[in-house]
């Protein structure tokens, strides 16, 4: 799944090549060296055949001119205080990178091949100026290719990747959508190895979150109480003309698809994230909600791969929420759809067995236990049936002696900043648990539940607050009653 570049950076770049340098007051100026000019002047403003063979007959040569060596400075280093010499340089090494597989495994080879790049990242605060932002194109280029060469870590690459992941993300975090795909693009370059997804997840908060922050807004920017669980389908975008697409919240198809590669490319790192991606993002009942609202069969691609990825490595922790989320559902509707692409076809199916395989299997008491044990409640059917806690509270407190309490009062005593329902839930399942077995109470109050319910009495969430006032309430009442 190849991505074509991004037409603001190729207009940009168009622009530069085109601009007359003056090189030889440059030479004169002792900005660059005559040997410099000779070398550059062989390649520029030439056929890529003949480019490709002067290169390829000596590139140690063009290596040195790129990123220098032990004696002599890289042309960006010498040429640091000429902007247009810079701008310029670095449209054509973009160039020779995508053209000359030659000259990328030996840059790949120099001791330092990201040195002389790094600092330009940092040569302005502003998103749209083109130095830093010809050298994220440059260098996650060459970055990529490196990192596939070099599949152990190396001091450079470990230099280099944050520092790249960290500018990508300052332009993902702009309103500017054009930057934003820019961003997205760079990231899906590099993220082809185990180490560069690894090093992406470790910086999440600044690579990922805005990502994931773009999709709610795909999916209309509903929360989940009123989307995910009702079954329903947001109105039909699938006629619309491909270049005017806008899904929910006006992000754009290409934005969209584009996110969607990046996180599908995470994805096959899925033990590593399932279980980070739940707590923090909800991802499953997120998904299932986009698949709803895909607007092509591409993006529905990705979002089942996604899905299938997170699924298989993460089946105890995220089936439970792929239940909530009605996802058996969704794909029964995805079914009656015409598709013709193979992978999202056995997707389709292979996540289709998954789930029927796991709802065959499960009791209501069964799936509320999975839902406790995954660590991160949701309002699924269980928690508000009347019916459901007068048959099963005094299993949930009794058995494996009282494990499933104890795991209750683990996932309440967090904070839950990002997602207040969970500690909301919890104080619901909470007062049924004492309103169905109030002899049990001082088992619960040993697990630190009443303590708990009485504190978040005083949060800043409303529906926490109610929820942990009509908790002590039962509490209080079979107090009084005894």
């Amino acid at each position: 799944m190849s991505l074509d570049p991004p037409a603001y950076i190729l207009s940009l770049q168009n622009n530069i090549r085109a601009r007359p340098i003056s090189w030889e007051g440059a030479v004169r100026a002792k900005t660059i060296t005559d040997s410099d000019l000779k070398k550059i002047k062989a390649i520029d403003k030439v056929r890529k055949e003949q480019r490709k063979q002067t290169i390829e007959a000596d590139t140690s040569t063009y290596t040195t001119l790129l990123l220098g060596n032990g004696e002599t400075k890289s042309i960006f280093e010498s040429a640091a205080k000429r902007l247009d010499i810079l701008q310029y340089m670095l449209v054509l090494t973009g160039d020779l990178i995508d053209d000359i597989p030659a000259l990328v495994d030996s840059l790949v080879k120099h001791p330092h091949p990201y040195k002389p790049f790094l600092p330009l990242l940092k040569q302005s605060n502003n998103a749209e100026d083109p130095i830093p932002l010809l050298t994220s194109a440059v260098l996650s280029s060459l970055l990529s290719r490196g990192l596939v060469a070099q599949p152990k870590s190396t001091p450079e690459i470990d230099e280099a990747l944050p520092k790249i992941y960290t500018y990508i993300a300052a332009l993902s975090n702009t309103s500017d959508s054009n930057l934003q795909d820019i961003a997205v693009q760079e990231y899906s370059a590099l993220l082809r190895t185990l180490k560069s997804r690894q090093q992406f997840w470790e910086q999440r908060k600044e690579t990922l979150n805005p990502l994931v922050d773009v999709l709610r807004n795909a999916t209309g920017g509903k929360d989940t109480d009123s989307t995910v669980y009702n079954g329903g389908s947001s109105g039909s975008i699938r006629s619309t003309a491909t270049e005017s697409i806008k899904v929910g919240g006006g992000v754009g198809l290409q934005l969209l698809y584009h996110i969607l590669m990046v996180i599908w490319q995470l994805s096959f790192e899925g033990r590593l994230i399932g279980k980070g991606l739940d707590e923090e993002h909800d991802i499953i009942p997120l998904y299932a909600q986009l698949v709803r609202v895909s607007p092509k069969e591409k993006t529905t691609r990705l979002l089942l791969g996604t899905l299938y990825n997170l699924l298989s490595y993460n089946k105890s922790t995220l089936m439970p929420a792929a239940a909530s989320a009605k996802l058996p559902t969704v794909l029964s509707n995805l079914k009656t759809r015409h598709f013709t692409d193979q992978d999202l076809l056995e997707d389709l199916d292979n996540l289709t067995k998954m789930m029927d395989e796991y709802t065959s299997s499960q009791t209501t008491l069964d799936e509320y236990a999975a839902e406790v044990q995954s660590g991160h409640l949701r309002w699924s059917p269980p928690h508000k049936n009347a019916d459901f806690w007068a048959e099963n509270a005094r299993a949930i407190i009794e058995n494996d002696n009282g494990d499933l309490c104890k795991k209750l009062a683990e996932i309440m005593d967090k904070d839950w900043n990002n997602d207040k329902q969970v500690l909301a839930i919890g104080c619901n399942d909470v007062a049924f648990l004492v309103k169905q077995c109030p002899e049990k109470r001082q088992a619960l109050e040993r697990y630190g539940l009443k303590v708990r319910v009485m504190a978040l009495m005083q949060d800043e969430n409303e529906s926490v607050r109610w929820e942990s006032l009509r908790a002590v309430g039962e509490w209080l009442r079979y107090t009084f009653d005894a």
